[in-house]
């Protein structure tokens, strides 16, 4: 059974598209009926409109196979008094869900990602804080990789305005316990028996996706084809018991391993 990361496992961070394998690799585990759930940090778009994107780019699965942090949103964070912070799209999608801004007395700093927050930016946030705002992260996200660059995560900054403010914060997405319930939660209603410990998550997020996976007992497979050019750049510098399980260059090099027959 398998938890999918999207960005950078799936599809490219760069256009978007498929990246090798991946296709497959989901052809495949509907031919064997291998319970999966493809979970995604996606916070720009409507759930059904990213779902719709991947369908259009050729992956074949349902959408109760699919979860994203929009999806549980309304559970965990009230629609009235957010200073809400993001790409543009974000904050649109987050409007037609109905939620309300402000930014003079919010209740709750919201922050999903973009590759251009600005220092007032974070000033204000700061200021919030310290006035007594909850703090929530979309997702929690080490690395943001665009346009060949890359940014600091949700997490990374998350962890800034917490070491700056003091304020504890909640995380909405991955790697967030009730995100990772929730997603085994909608494994179960292809596999009643499943459990975290018979589950590999599949990431690029050596520590956004799967340090949090790991302690909740799944097993874990770093795959290089995305926030990283290869594992040496952060794989030894993780605490041994985050370390993850397996490391292969992409989705087409975890297909191979398991059309051989091989555990992952």
């Amino acid at each position: 059974m398998y938890f999918i990361d999207v960005q950078g496992t799936l599809i490219s961070d760069e256009d978007k598209s498929p990246i090798a394998g991946s296709l497959e690799f989901i052809e495949y585990l509907n031919q064997e009926a291998i319970p999966y759930m493809v979970i995604t940090n996606n916070t720009k778009k409507a759930s059904s409109d990213f779902y719709n994107y991947l369908t259009s780019i050729g992956f074949d699965f349902t959408f109760d196979k699919y979860l994203d942090p929009l999806m549980i949103l309304e559970s965990r964070v009230s629609k009235d008094a957010v200073a809400a912070y993001g790409a543009a799209e974000f904050l649109k999608t987050l409007q037609n869900m109905g939620y309300s801004f402000e930014y003079d007395d919010p209740k709750t700093v919201l922050i999903a990602i973009k590759e251009d927050f600005t220092a007032d930016e974070y000033a204000q946030m700061i200021d919030f804080l310290l006035a007594g705002a909850k703090l929530v992260g979309m997702h929690e996200t080490s690395i943001y990789a665009k346009n060949n660059k890359r940014y600091p995560g949700v997490g990374a900054i998350l962890k800034m305005l917490s070491f700056a403010t003091s304020a504890s914060y909640d995380v909405v997405g991955k790697p967030s316990v009730s995100f990772y319930e929730e997603a085994l939660k909608r494994l179960q209603q292809q596999n009643s028996s499943a459990s975290f410990e018979e589950i590999t998550i599949i990431s690029d997020d050596v520590k956004g996706d799967l340090g949090g996976a790991k302690e909740l007992g799944m097993k874990t497979l770093f795959v290089t084809s995305g926030k990283y050019r290869s594992a040496d750049e952060i794989v030894p510098l993780l605490d041994e018991k985050l370390k993850p399980d397996r490391i292969l260059a992409d989705m087409q090099a975890v297909l191979e391993s398991l059309e051989r027959g091989e555990k992952l």
